[in-house]
C-alpha cells in the first residue's frame, strides 16, 4: 500500500510520548474510552481506567479496544487529516506474552503499528506466544532502540502476499522524509537449532545474540525447530549500531531451525548486514538484498541452511557496501563442529565501485573454516569492485577448497576488475563442473540475463542432483529471462513503498563512480556533454574528466545544479567545465558550505599550485564587439577551450544561472602559448546571471576574465593569481562591487589587479568596454621580472571605466599603481574623464602611484587622496581610511557603502568561506 502523505515528526513524537510505556501485553478483553485523547499508560495489560486506557486485545474484535498496543485518538486524527482517510496508529510498547494478531484494517480503516523499544514475542521465563501479522501491515521504528525479537519457542507468522507485502521500516519512511540506513533496529528471530558455540558439557545452550538486549538468547539441539513464517516481508532502513561491533542486522537468525519458512523477503538499506545466520539450519527462497552497507549475507558458527533464488545488489552509484557473502565457521577453532556448510543455488551478485581503506564492494569471502556448496551462482561488477571470489589463506579453509567442503559448480564469474579471485586460482574455479569466467555475463542493470547470456540454459538441476528443497531450474543466477519474481512486492520493483521516495545513494544519475579520491568519500566522475539536467548532491566529491560541457550551443540545454558544500576537482589541465549558451549552472553555496572547485593534489594533501587543472567557463548570448556586424549570427570561439565553445549574441539580459559562494583554486592550465584557461571565464555572459561571493585562488592565468557581456558581480575575492586578477575586453559593460585583490604572499608571481581593454585594432569599437567598479581593494607585492610585475590598474585599447571607492596599495617593489595606455585615444578618454576614478585613495610605497596619469588628474576628481603607506589605509584586508565613499543613491545595483575599499572590520564578508586570507 502506498500512502500519499503522513503526519509531521512533531505530531508523531508528541502522540507516541502520550502513549506512554508499559509492561507485557496480556491478551484479555477490555474496554477503551475514546471520547477523549488517550493520555494513559498500560502496566501488564491492566487498564488505568476510563481515560482512554486499553487492555491490548487480540485484534480479533471489531473495536480499537481489541487491537494490540496503545491507541491515541489525537494521533489518529492528525494522520487521518493528512491522508484524507482514516488511519489508526497503535503503539506496541509492551512485550507480547500471548498469541496476538496485527490486523491490517479495522472495519475498513488502515492500522499502522509503531514499535517502541525492544518488542519481544515471548521470552525467558514467560510463556511462548505467536505474533501473527496480516498481509499489508506496516510496522515502523522511531529509533535504533526500536526492534522486534521473537524468542525461542515463540513464533512469528508474518505472511504477506505478492500484492500486499508486510513492511517493516523507519518513521522517516512513513513520513515521506529522507531515509537512510540505521534509522531503526531490525528483526531478530531466535530458535533452538544448534550452534557450534553451544556448550559441549551437556548443559543447556543459551547464546546471547548480538545487537539485542540481555536475555535474547538462542541455540539448542533441534535442527528442525520452527520459528514460524516470514513470507513477502520487506525490511528497510534498519541496522542500528547498539555499540561498536554490536549491531542489529536487517533480519538476524539465531539458531533458527529448518521448520521455519522464509520466502520472498527483502532487506533494503541496512546499516549492518542484510541477513545474518548464527548457526541453525533455516532455509530460504527468493531473497532480495539491496543497498546494504555491510555484508548482504553473513553466516557463522555452524550454519547449515539452504538458500535459492537470491538477488544481491550493492547500493547503486557506489554507495557504501562490503561483501555479498561473508561466510565463517569459527575464528578460534576453524574446524569446529557442527561446521558451517550451507548450500546455495541460483544467486546473482552485482557489486559496485565502493572502496575505502577498510572495506570495499566484494563478492564472496569464505573464511574461518567454513564450508559452502554453490550451484548456479553469477557474480559480476564494475571495474573498481574488489575481489569477486576469495577464500581465506588459512590452512583449514584452503583444505576445504581442495576436498570439496567448498564446492562451486555451474557458476559464472563475470567481473571486470582484473581481480576475479584471491587466494584461489582460476584453474580451481574452471576445474569444477560447468564453471565459466567471462567479461560479458550479459546481465541487465536489474539483474535479468539478456538474450544470449551464458547464464541461460547452463544451470544445474539442483532439485535432482542435490536436494529436493530446491526448485527445478536450468539457468544460472537468481532469474531466468522471463520471470522477475521481485515484481509487485519488493521495494524498487513496484512494491514495498509507503510514502518516502527512493533515495539513490552514491553518485547521481549522469555521473559514474570511480575509486575514492581519499579512500573514504564516494567519488563520482563527470565526463563528456550533458544534455539533460545534472544534480550534484552532497556527500560525494566529483571529478571532472576532460572537457565537461553542460548542454550544446543554444540547443539541448541543461541545468547543472550543485548543492552547497560540494567539491569538484580536476586531475590535469584538460579537465575543465563549460556551461554552453542556453544552459545554466545553479551553484548555490553558503558561507558555511561553499562550493569548491580545486585540484586532486589539494584533496590528497599534496603540494598545490597554479595550473593543476583547467577552470570554469560560462558562455552566454550577451553582446561582444567581436560579433559580426553584417547581421549574421554571433559565435565567437572562447580562448582556452576546445573548438566549438562559442559565445556572443544580442541578449544583454541573458542568464547563465548562479554562482554564489563558489571557490575556484589551483586552476588556469595553459592549453598553448597565449591560450590559457582563467579561473572563471565569462564569455558574453548577461546581466540576468547572479554572481556573488566568489573567489579565485592561485590561478595560473587571470582570476576572472570578461569577454564582452554585461554580467554583474558582488563580493569577489582574487588571491595569489599569477596573471591579471580582473581582465576585460571586447565591450564588457558589467558592474562590480566589493572586490578584494591580494597578490601572492611571499612576493609570488603576479601581474595586474586590473587589465582593461576594448579592442586592440579599433579602440572605440562598439559596444565599448565601460564597466563600473566600486569598493575595490588592491594589495600588490614585490614581484617583478623583465616581462611582468605586480601592478594595480592598467587601462588600454580604448576601454572606458568608472571607478569609485578604490584603495590601491603595495610595497616599495610594486610596479605602477594606476596606468592608462599612452595613445592619443586613451589619453583623450583620460582627459575628458570618460575614464574616471573618484572617492579613492592611492597608497603605494613605490614612488610610482601613476603612469601616464598625472597626480593632478587623480586629485582633481571628487574625494580622491594620496596616502604614504599601506598602514595608513589598511589593517590586513580591512579598510582603515576614513575617506568618504561615493553616494550611489538611485542605482539599484550598488550599495551605499559606509567605507571605501572592499572589506571593513565590522562587516567581514570574506569570513568562513574564503582561503588564503590572513584576516
Amino acid at each position: 500500500m502506498k500512502l500519499k502523505s503522513l503526519f509531521t515528526v512533531s505530531a508523531v513524537a508528541t502522540a507516541l510520548m502520550l502513549a506512554g510505556c508499559g509492561g507485557d501485553i496480556a491478551i484479555n478483553e477490555g474496554d477503551i474510552d475514546n471520547s477523549v485523547t488517550d493520555n494513559s499508560t498500560t502496566n501488564g495489560g491492566t487498564s488505568t481506567g476510563g481515560n482512554g486506557g486499553t487492555d491490548n486485545g487480540t485484534g480479533n474484535g471489531n473495536s480499537v479496544a481489541d487491537l494490540p498496543g496503545v491507541n491515541n485518538q489525537e494521533l489518529a486524527t492528525q494522520i487521518s487529516a493528512q491522508l484524507n482517510a482514516d488511519v489508526i496508529v497503535q503503539v506496541l510498547n509492551s512485550n507480547i506474552i500471548e498469541d496476538t494478531t496485527l490486523v491490517n484494517e479495522l472495519n475498513g480503516t488502515k492500522v499502522i503499528y509503531a514499535i517502541s523499544g525492544a518488542l519481544s514475542v515471548g521470552g525467558t521465563d514467560v510463556a511462548a506466544a505467536t505474533l501473527t501479522i496480516e498481509p499489508g501491515v506496516i510496522l515502523f521504528g522511531r529509533s535504533g532502540n526500536d526492534y522486534l525479537v521473537v524468542h525461542r519457542d515463540s513464533k512469528i507468522m508474518a505472511e504477506g502476499t505478492a500484492t500486499d507485502p508486510i513492511i517493516m521500516t523507519s518513521l522517516q519512511d512513513v513520513l515521506g522524509e529522507q531515509t537512510s540506513a540505521g534509522q531503526w533496529g531490525g528483526v531478530v528471530i531466535l530458535g533452538n537449532a544448534p550452534s557450534n558455540k553451544c556448550p559441549t558439557d551437556g548443559s543447556p545452550c543459551a547464546l546471547q545474540v548480538e545487537g539485542a538486549e540481555e536475555g535474547a538468547v538462542f541455540g539448542g539441539d533441534n535442527w528442525e525447530d520452527n520459528s514460524g513464517v516470514l513470507k513477502y516481508v520487506v525490511v528497510k532502513y534498519a541496522g542500528f549500531e547498539i555499540a561498536p561491533d554490536n549491531e542489529l542486522n536487517g533480519i538476524t537468525f539465531g539458531g533458527v531451525g529448518s521448520g521455519t519458512t522464509v520466502d520472498y523477503i527483502q532487506v533494503h538499506a541496512n546499516a549492518d548486514d542484510g541477513v545474518e545466520f548464527f548457526g541453525g539450519a533455516v532455509n530460504a527462497k527468493h531473497l532480495v538484498l539491496t543497498g546494504n552497507k555491510d555484508d548482504s549475507v553473513d553466516w557463522d558458527n555452524g550454519f547449515k541452511g539452504k538458500l535459492q533464488h537470491v538477488f544481491i545488489e550493492h547500493a547503486r552509484n557506489a554507495g557504501e557496501a562490503n561483501r555479498a557473502i561473508e561466510g565463517d565457521n569459527d575464528g578460534s577453532t576453524p574446524g569446529k563442529q557442527p561446521q558451517s556448510n550451507p548450500t546455495i543455488a541460483n544467486m546473482t551478485i552485482i557489486g559496485n565501485n565502493f572502496g575505502t581503506a577498510d572495506k570495499a564492494s566484494e563478492g564472496i569471502y569464505l573464511r574461518e573454516g567454513t564450508g559452502a556448496q554453490f550451484f548456479n551462482i553469477a557474480i559480476t561488477g564494475p571495474a573498481e569492485m574488489g575481489e569477486c571470489f576469495e577464500i581465506e589463506a588459512s590452512d583449514v579453509t584452503q583444505a576445504n577448497a581442495q576436498d570439496g567442503t567448498i564446492k562451486v559448480e555451474n557458476s559464472v564469474i563475470g567481473c571486470n576488475n582484473g581481480e576475479n579471485f584471491k587466494n584461489i586460482s582460476e584453474d580451481w574455479w574452471l576445474g569444477q563442473a560447468g564453471n565459466v569466467v567471462t567479461e560479458a555475463p550479459m546481465i541487465s542493470s536489474k539483474g535479468i540475463p539478456l538474450p544470449g547470456s551464458p547464464l541461460l540454459g547452463l544451470g544445474q538441476n539442483v532439485a535432482n542432483n542435490v536436494d529436493s528443497f530446491f526448485d527445478t531450474v536450468d539457468y544460472i543466477g537468481a532469474f531466468d529471462d522471463s520471470t522477475d519474481w521481485r515484481q509487485g512486492w519488493a521495494f524498487g520493483y513496484g512494491g514495498g513503498e509507503i510514502t518516502a521516495p527512493v533515495v539513490v545513494e552514491g553518485c547521481p544519475t549522469g555521473t559514474s563512480a570511480i575509486t575514492s579520491i581519499d579512500g573514504v568519500t564516494t567519488t563520482c566522475e563527470l565526463k563528456g556533454r550533458y544534455t539533460s539536467d545534472l544534480n550534484l548532491t552532497t556527500g560525494n566529491v566529483y571529478a571532472l574528466n576532460g572537457p565537461v560541457f553542460i548542454g550544446n550551443d543554444n540547443a539541448d540545454s541543461a541545468n547543472l545544479n550543485i548543492a552547497g558544500g560540494v567539491t569538484l576537482y580536476g586531475r590535469e589541465g584538460s579537465d575543465y567545465l563549460v556551461v554552453s549558451r542556453g544552459s545554466t549552472i545553479e551553484a548555490n553555496g553558503a558561507a558555511n558550505s561553499p562550493i569548491t572547485f580545486t585540484s586532486s593534489q589539494d584533496l590528497l594533501g599534496e603540494t598545490t599550485g597554479a595550473g593543476q587543472w583547467g577552470g570554469i567557463v560560462l558562455l552566454g548570448n550577451a553582446s561582444s564587439n567581436k560579433c559580426p556586424t553584417d547581421g549574421s549570427a554571433c559565435a565567437l570561439q572562447v580562448e582556452g577551450v576546445e573548438e566549438g565553445a562559442v559565445f556572443g549574441g544580442t541578449n544583454d539580459t541573458d542568464s547563465s544561472g548562479t554562482l554564489r559562494y563558489v571557490v575556484v583554486k589551483h586552476a588556469g592550465f595553459e592549453i598553448a602559448p597565449d591560450n590559457e584557461l582563467n579561473g572563471i571565464t565569462f564569455g558574453g555572459v548577461g546581466s540576468g546571471t547572479t554572481v556573488e561571493y566568489i573567489q579565485v585562488h592561485e590561478n595560473a592565468d587571470d582570476g576572472v576574465e570578461f569577454f564582452g557581456g554585461t554580467v554583474n558581480a558582488k563580493y569577489v575575492v582574487l588571491t595569489g593569481n599569477k596573471d591579471d586578477s580582473v581582465d576585460w575586453d571586447n565591450g564588457f559593460r558589467g558592474k562590480l562591487q566589493y572586490v578584494l585583490v591580494k597578490h601572492a604572499d611571499a612576493d609570488g608571481e603576479a601581474n595586474r589587479a586590473i587589465e582593461g581593454d576594448n579592442d586592440g585594432s579599433t579602440p572605440d569599437k562598439q559596444p565599448q568596454s565601460n564597466p563600473m567598479i566600486a569598493n575595490m581593494t588592491i594589495i600588490g607585492n614585490n614581484f617583478a621580472t623583465a616581462d611582468k610585475s605586480s601592478e594595480g590598474v592598467y587601462l588600454r585599447e580604448g576601454t572606458l571605466a568608472q571607478l569609485s571607492n578604490f584603495v590601491i596599495t603595495g610595497p616599495a617593489g610594486m610596479g605602477e599603481c594606476l596606468e592608462v595606455e599612452d595613445t592619443a585615444y586613451n589619453n583623450g578618454n583620460r582627459d575628458s574623464f570618460a575614464i574616471s576614478m573618484t572617492h579613492s585613495v592611492m597608497a603605494c610605497e613605490n614612488g610610482e602611484n601613476f603612469k601616464n596619469v598625472e597626480q593632478s588628474w587623480f586629485e582633481g576628481q571628487n574625494g580622491n587622496s594620496i596616502a604614504s603607506a599601506q598602514a595608513d589605509v589598511l589593517d590586513g584586508i580591512f579598510t582603515t581610511s576614513e575617506a568618504a565613499p561615493k553616494d550611489f543613491s538611485g542605482d539599484t545595483f550598488f550599495d551605499n557603502a559606509s567605507h571605501i575599499g572592499a572589506v571593513s572590520a565590522d562587516n567581514d564578508w570574506t569570513a568562513g568561506w574564503t582561503v588564503g586570507l590572513d584576516n
